[in-house]
């Protein structure tokens, strides 16, 4: 049996205006990254260090598939999935050190 789980999750800036959705097997370490400028790219020059969303999966297929979803998705269909789960946009990566 599969015990692995998988992340999609998105990541923001302070002002909430950039969006960036990945996959991940350990979100903890994967969000330090992001916050500490560890990963080269896309995150790192827009400065996205805000965990909003993110959901969990045990199957990595079904966590690349919902990624790969998402990205297609228009960022008005973004933001009503974030604010269903997250309605302040808050900074989740507190919740996920405990």
């Amino acid at each position: 049996m599969n015990k692995n789980k998988y992340f999609i999750y998105i990541l923001t800036n302070k002002f909430n205006t950039t969006l960036y959705i990945g996959v991940t097997n350990n979100l903890k370490r994967r969000i330090y990254e992001h916050q500490n400028k560890l990963i080269i790219g896309f995150t790192k020059k827009y400065n996205l260090t805000k965990l909003i969303y993110f959901e969990e999966y045990n199957d990595i297929e079904q966590a690349l598939n919902r990624e790969k979803q998402l990205k297609k998705w228009r960022r008005s269909k973004k933001d009503i999935l974030i604010n269903r789960m997250n309605p302040k946009w808050n900074n989740l990566s507190e919740d996920i050190y405990k």
